[in-house]
């Protein structure tokens, strides 16, 4: 097994693409290095990205921000101007793991992992995220949903690394949440999640909304009759009931012993309710 820490992109993406054998990225390490412990995997080759110039930083922009791959959830956690823009995507960021592991885990690692019960990502993909993937090819911008195509599947191709996820500069009146369901109090795996993003005029009624479903399906699902319940209309009891039923009915969950299918699509309708209620009043509805 190799280990190298490169210090550009470039160094990284030309010796992911030459690996022979198995690869793996390390930027926290929260689920690479359980998998290599347990035996599930084990890489010829390990790219610790955490030198590399940018991937540790969040940047604000005139468009928004820009969280490099390797930035810890704990800094994440840590930036005001993040949590008062996204407050939904952050606090979701810090439902990953305990204390110790905030401080390595990295919301690009939880979107490779490809869980669909990924806390992160529900959120990021109704907060519209994109990611910009690096390659052999060059650099191209997708949108996070995008990114996993199963569970611990992704559609990225050899050599290529995921540099920064980009959030855009929030809109007016516009809020964001993040919900889940766990069996215990804390350090558990969602049953399942809804992320919820509104932004509404001043009046209250809703101009735009992604509503998404974390842990309901293979991957996240990005529910659009959900946000077409609300489109046009002020968060009524009629809205969220009608949000709630189409949540329930979109929901592809499995019976496992964490949950039944009836009990996740019940849940799923119930906290897409929750979030949007307070998505809509961070958005400064009433």
């Amino acid at each position: 097994m190799r280990y190298i820490r490169p210090l550009s992109i470039e160094d990284a993406v030309g010796q992911l693409a030459g690996a022979a054998g198995p690869a793996a990225i390390l930027a926290g390490g929260s689920d690479l290095l359980v998998r290599m412990k347990g035996g599930f995997i084990e890489p010829d080759l390990i790219v610790d990205i955490k030198a590399i110039e940018g991937l540790s930083e969040i940047r604000e922009t005139a468009e928004g921000f820009s969280i490099g791959a390797a930035v810890s959830c704990a800094v994440l956690g840590e930036s005001a101007a993040l949590k008062k823009a996204w407050p939904g995507v952050v606090e979701a960021a810090k439902l990953i793991g305990s204390k110790q592991v905030q401080g390595r885990c990295t919301i690009v690692g939880n979107l490779c992992n490809a869980s669909p019960a990924a806390d992160s990502v529900p959120a990021l993909v109704a907060a519209g995220a994109k990611a910009v993937v690096v390659g052999p090819s060059g650099k191209r911008t997708i949108a996070v949903e995008a990114v996993p195509t199963g569970p611990g599947r992704t559609s990225l191709t050899k050599g290529e690394i995921i540099e920064a996820i980009l959030l855009d500069k929030r809109a007016p009146r516009s809020g964001d949440a993040y919900l889940r369901f766990i069996p215990r109090t804390e350090m558990d795996i969602a049953v399942v999640s809804a992320g919820v993003n509104l932004t509404i005029d001043e009046q209250g009624v809703v101009k735009a909304a992604r509503i998404a479903l974390g842990a309901a399906a293979p991957t996240v699902l990005l529910v659009e009759e959900a946000a077409e319940a609300l489109i046009g209309r002020k968060l009524d009891e009629a809205a969220l009931e009608r949000l709630a039923k189409v949540c329930s009915g979109a929901c592809r969950p499995i019976d496992d012993k964490r949950g039944t299918i009836e009990f996740r699509r019940k849940v799923a309708g119930v906290l897409a309710r929750r979030a949007a209620t307070t998505a809509y009043k961070r958005a400064g509805g009433k």
